[in-house]
C-alpha cells in the first residue's frame, strides 16, 4: 500500500509541474503574439493549432508508449515540450509559432495519456474514485495557479518562456525516479463516429459544438481583454475565471443531472452561456470586476457542458463500451477544438474584441437548437436506468481513467508483452521490464521482492 500512494504522489507532482506550466505558456502565447504585432486570425491559427496536435496526439500516443514504455515516452514527450516552450521567443513567427503549437497539443495529449493510463493502472476498486477525485483537483489548481502566473513577469521578455520551459522539464524527475513498475494494460480504441451518433446523437454533435465554443474562450480571452483595454494581469484573472466557474458548477450540476433527463441541463446550460457570452458582448468598456463576474458566470454554464454530455452517453451504452465512448467524445470535442479558435479570432477581426463572444453565443444557441430537436426526435425514456454522474469518469481530463480496471480479454485492451518495450529481456528484473499484470495487489510485490532477493542469494552462493 506504500509503494501504491508512492506511485501516486510521484504522479501526481509531475501532472502538477506539466499543468502549471503549461497554463502559464497558454496564456502567455496570445498575449505575447498581440504585442508582436500578429494578426487576430494568426493568432487564432495558432492556437487551433495545439489543438490540431492533440488530436493526433490522442491518435498516436498509444503507440508511442507501446514502442517505447511509460517512462521513456513521458521523459521523450516532456523533454520536446518544454524545448517547444523555449523556442517561441526565439523565433517570432507565425507559422513557426504555430508549429511550436502543434507539437504543445501533440506532447500534452500523450502525457495524458500515459500518466492517466499509469495512473488507473495502479489504482484499485477501493480507492479509484479517490484517485480521479484527487487528479482532477489536482488539474484545475494546477492550470488556473499557471494562468495566474503571468501576472508575475514582465511578458515581453524570455523570463515567462524560461519559467513554463522549467516546470515542464522539472516534471520529468518525480517519474523516471520512481521504483514503481510500468503499467501493463494500454488502451487503443477506434473512433467511430457514425457508432456514436446512432448511440447518442447528442454525445457526437454537443461535443464537437463544446468543442467550438469552449477552446475559443481558453485560447481567445487573454486577447480580448488585452484588445479592449485591460492590463496583461487582469487579461491572466479572466483565463482563471473561467476555469474557476466550470470548478464551482461541475459536481453540483452533474448531481443534478442524476433526477431529470440529462439533455434538460445540457440545455439550460447552454442558454444560460449564451445569456453570458452576449453580456459580455455589451460589457465593453465596464469595469474589472463587472467583466470579471461575468466570466466567473460563463464559466459556471459553459465549463460542465462536456461531463454532462459525455455522461447522457454512458447512459446508453454497456460498461464494457465506456472506454471506446470515452475517446469517441473526446475526439468530437478535439475536432471542434480545432476548428473554433480559427473562426472566432476571424470574427475578432471583423467584428472587433467583442466578436469572440459573438461566436460563443452563436454556438451555445446552435447547440440548444440541437438538443431540442433531438428532444422532440427522442422523447425522454422514464424507464432509462442510468449510471451516477461520476465527473472523474466523464471530464475531458481524465479520459483514460476507467470506473472499472481494464479487462485484459477486451478487444481494445492490449497485453503489453505483444510489444518491444514490454518485451522481457534476459537479465533484467522482473520489475524493470513491467510484466507485472496484476500489480494492484501488495501481495504480488512482495512477491517480486522476495524473488528478487532468491535470486541474489543464489548467485553469491
Amino acid at each position: 500500500m506504500i509503494l501504491l500512494f508512492a506511485t501516486f504522489a510521484s504522479l501526481m507532482l509531475s501532472t502538477v509541474l506539466i499543468l502549471a506550466g503549461h497554463g502559464l505558456s497558454s496564456t502567455l502565447i496570445p498575449l505575447r503574439a498581440d504585442l508582436a504585432g500578429f494578426g487576430n486570425l494568426q493568432i487564432g491559427l495558432i492556437s487551433s493549432s495545439f489543438y490540431i496536435g492533440f488530436v493526433f496526439g490522442c491518435l498516436f500516443g498509444p503507440y508511442l508508449i507501446l514502442r517505447a514504455g511509460h517512462i521513456r515516452a513521458f521523459a521523450a514527450l516532456v523533454s520536446l515540450m518544454s524545448a517547444a516552450a523555449l523556442l517561441h521567443p526565439i523565433m517570432i513567427d507565425p507559422i513557426a509559432w504555430a508549429l511550436f503549437r502543434a507539437i504543445t497539443g501533440l506532447c500534452f495529449a500523450g502525457i495524458n495519456l500515459t500518466v492517466e493510463s499509469w495512473l488507473n493502472d495502479r489504482a484499485t476498486n477501493d480507492n479509484r474514485g479517490t484517485v480521479m477525485s484527487l487528479y482532477i483537483i489536482c488539474y484545475l489548481a494546477a492550470t488556473m495557479s499557471g494562468q495566474l502566473m503571468v501576472t508575475g513577469f514582465e511578458i515581453t521578455t524570455f523570463v515567462p518562456f524560461a519559467i513554463a520551459s522549467i516546470f515542464v522539464s522539472v516534471a520529468v524527475v518525480p517519474v523516471v525516479l520512481t521504483h514503481a513498475a510500468q503499467p501493463a494494460p494500454i488502451t487503443l480504441v477506434r473512433f467511430r463516429p457514425v457508432r456514436l451518433y446512432q448511440t447518442s446523437a447528442v454525445a457526437l454533435i454537443g461535443c464537437l459544438l463544446i468543442g467550438l465554443a469552449n477552446s475559443s474562450m481558453w485560447a481567445l480571452a487573454p486577447l480580448y481583454a488585452a484588445q479592449v483595454g485591460f492590463s496583461i494581469n487582469e487579461a491572466a484573472y479572466f483565463a482563471a475565471a473561467i476555469v474557476l466557474g466550470g470548478a464551482v458548477t461541475q459536481w453540483p450540476v452533474g448531481r443534478l443531472s442524476d433526477r431529470v433527463d440529462r439533455r434538460f441541463i445540457i440545455l439550460l446550460l447552454g442558454l444560460c452561456a449564451a445569456i453570458a457570452a452576449m453580456l459580455l458582448f455589451s460589457l465593453e468598456g465596464s469595469s474589472f470586476w463587472t467583466t470579471f463576474c461575468v466570466f466567473i458566470v460563463l464559466g459556471m454554464a459553459s465549463q460542465p457542458t462536456y461531463a454532462i454530455v459525455a455522461a447522457h452517453a454512458f447512459d446508453y451504452v454497456e460498461p464494457e463500451d465506456y472506454v471506446e465512448t470515452s475517446s469517441g467524445v473526446l475526439m468530437s470535442n478535439g475536432i471542434g477544438s480545432m476548428i473554433g479558435p480559427t473562426i472566432a479570432a476571424g470574427l475578432m477581426f471583423i467584428i472587433g474584441p467583442n466578436g469572440l463572444f459573438v461566436w460563443v453565443a452563436l454556438v451555445e444557441v446552435a447547440l440548444t437548437l440541437f438538443v431540442i430537436s433531438r428532444l422532440f426526435i427522442s422523447p425522454a425514456d422514464e424507464d432509462l436506468e442510468k449510471t451516477d454522474f461520476e465527473y472523474g469518469a466523464t471530464s475531458n481530463m481524465g479520459a483514460v481513467l476507467t470506473p472499472d480496471p481494464l479487462d485484459i480479454e477486451h478487444p481494445y485492451v492490449i497485453p503489453p508483452e505483444e510489444f518491444p518495450a514490454y518485451e522481457p529481456v534476459e537479465g533484467m528484473a522482473s520489475e524493470e521490464v513491467g510484466d507485472l499484470p496484476n500489480r494492484n495487489d501488495d501481495d504480488d510485490d512482495q512477491s517480486i521482492v522476495d524473488e528478487t532477493q532468491d535470486n541474489s542469494r543464489s548467485q553469491s552462493d
